[in-house]
């Protein structure tokens, strides 16, 4: 069979959808039933998919973006490539396509909370999530959070939708622990960035020795200038801001956090604060639905976003052996719940059972 798949998601430095598939990659790389099957990668540009390990891995490539790229060039590389069914990963496909259609919707964000987004934008992305989700054979997501609010909002019949867990990446280096507060996720409004900001100035007049690290591509509507709120605060010294770190460095922050915080009102599901469970970091996240689901009893949940909630939290965490070794031994029993391979097994039932 001849899966074909939107690889646009793997340009440049994937993070996201990107780091999704990339890691489906790898473990089909891995995993003998994939093996009799061919992978078609269709893109816009030449893409490096990293680790594929035995994959039978092909690509083709035809120049475009955006929209545009997908309903029209998408198609005509899925019929070149003579497919059986067609892998978008990225909540949109192909209105019209040759061969049934898996979709992977992550979230409902810009419908659960359009005040997020702006009009045009937040207007693209209901629309065509909602026209890619009745013309898709089959919807994955990633939590059963996530199939509730698909199926409610997006008016989906459930039996059409399957949770398909993500799996965790151990990310890890040789380090010591430090008074280090870890962020890790692209920056959305949701994500309380600034109420983090002010939480770790109450931490720190109290424990000078602490360092906040916030890594993510800011991607806020209305736009949050995050510099401007650390230099505000008067911790510039202790805090440090960055878009984007290569997977080493990721690795040593893990390796030297003490504590990750996640401070998110809405997610599909909220890979980071798995990874820093992994790792052996305790996580402070916010009180939802979803995180209970995937987070389990493996972390510190807060009520509200409220900046002195968080400076007691984190200082709970940091200072607190008991509690630090609770969550860190209930974080190595969460994690083992999601595996790349059984991610990438599933997924690929779905497909040949589409196809």
């Amino acid at each position: 069979m001849r899966i074909a798949i939107d690889g646009r998601e793997l340009a440049g430095r994937p993070t996201g959808v990107g780091r999704y598939l990339s890691e489906l990659l790898a473990a089909w790389g891995e995993l003998p039933g994939a093996a009799a099957h061919e992978f078609v990668l269709c893109t816009p540009e030449p893409t490096a998919p990293g680790r594929t390990g035995a994959l039978r891995l092909s690509q083709l490539v035809a120049p475009g973006s955006g929209t545009r790229w997908e309903q029209w060039t998408l198609p005509r590389l899925v019929d070149n490539a003579k497919a059986d069914v067609l892998f978008s990963p990225a909540y949109t496909c192909p209105l019209v396509c040759p061969v049934p259609i898996v979709l992977m919707i992550h979230d409902v964000s810009f419908s659960a909370h359009p005040e997020w987004f702006s009009w045009r934008e937040g207007t693209r992305r209901r629309t065509l999530t909602w026209l890619a989700a009745r013309r898709a054979a089959r919807v994955i997501t990633e939590s059963d959070f996530s199939k509730r609010e698909i199926a409610s909002r997006l008016g989906i019949d459930p039996s059409r939708i399957e949770v398909i867990y993500l799996g965790v990446s151990a990310l890890r280096a040789e380090a010591s622990r430090e008074p280090l507060v870890l962020f890790v996720g692209s920056i959305f409004n949701r994500r309380h960035i600034p109420e983090l900001i002010e939480g770790f100035r109450r931490l720190a007049a109290r424990h000078p020795e602490a360092r906040l690290d916030i890594v993510g591509d800011n991607r806020t509507m209305p736009r949050v200038d995050v510099e401007a709120l650390i230099a505000a605060s008067g911790t510039a010294n202790a805090v440090r801001a960055r878009s984007y770190v290569a997977d080493q460095d990721l690795a040593n922050l893990y390796a030297r956090a003490s504590v990750f915080t996640f401070l998110s009102d809405y997610e599909g599901f909220g890979l980071t604060p798995l990874e820093a469970m992994a790792a052996g970091v305790p996580v402070v996240v916010l009180d939802t639905e979803v995180a209970r689901e995937i987070y389990g009893p493996a972390a510190v949940y807060l009520a509200r976003p409220d900046p002195g909630l968080i400076a007691e939290a984190l200082e709970r965490v940091l200072v607190d052996e008991h509690e630090r070794t609770r969550l860190v031994e209930a974080g190595a029993l969460q994690v083992e719940r999601y595996s790349w391979r059984e991610c990438a097994q599933r997924t690929l039932q779905v497909l040949l059972a589409t196809a």
